[in-house]
């Protein structure tokens, strides 16, 4: 069948008139970027694009919730991101949207709840954010006008980057990160200073191992 031609008999299979099965299936061909694909057979699609056309068709009966398995796979970034839009889009109305994915970035963009599972069992959950805070360690960000050198000799820190007026490290706890801080300041002009929080791939390799 031709991509429009599905969507149109996916939506009338759905009790939509074929009125509103067209004009859905337009919107969606044109929010996908699949609209110059429309009149393409689908088994004569990409990979990429055959994915856009299964994400349309499951969104062109405007379901009350939305459960999806990798739907970012075979994506370009460019792809990801016009995918990414329309699922916010259709989060932001209130549709719950459940996805599986092993691209964590994108999780990370794109989820406001997570569950990390590995060997079927549950290993982390919460909020993104939640998630962020229970994993961080007393690891901080520093950039500075003058040179940093002199962390790599502070008592109980760990430089883990370092370059001239930049730096990455870790201190035992806040007491003595404000340490640093007021060190620094007082070497010379600060431009930022802040905690750094994990990376989702980060808390996945911590609670997977």
């Amino acid at each position: 069948m031709k991509v429009r031609d599905q969507l149109v008999y996916l939506a009338r299979l759905h009790g939509f008139s074929t009125e509103d099965a067209r004009s859905n299936a337009d919107h969606l061909l044109e929010s996908l970027g699949l609209a110059e694909r429309a009149n393409d057979n689908v088994e004569a699609l990409s990979l990429g694009n055959q994915q856009r056309a299964q994400i349309a068709a499951a969104l062109i009966h405007d379901p009350q919730v939305l459960i999806l398995d990798e739907p970012f796979s075979g994506l370009d970034p460019m792809a990801v991101d016009v995918v990414v839009g329309v699922l916010k889009e259709r989060a932001d109305s209130g549709v719950p949207v459940v996805f599986s994915s092993h691209q964590l970035d994108i999780v990370e963009r794109l989820c406001d709840d997570l569950v990390i599972i590995a060997d079927g069992s549950i290993r982390a959950a919460g909020p993104r954010e939640d998630l962020r805070s229970r994993h961080s360690s007393n690891r901080y960000e520093l950039v500075s006008a003058s040179d940093l050198g002199w962390l790599r000799s502070e008592p109980g820190v760990s430089v883990i980057q370092f370059d001239g007026g930049y730096a990455l490290f870790e201190t035992e706890n806040e007491a003595g990160a404000q340490r640093i801080l007021q060190r620094a300041v007082a070497a010379g002009a600060v431009s930022s200073f802040s905690p750094v929080r994990p990376r989702l791939a980060e808390i996945f390799k911590e609670v997977v191992r």
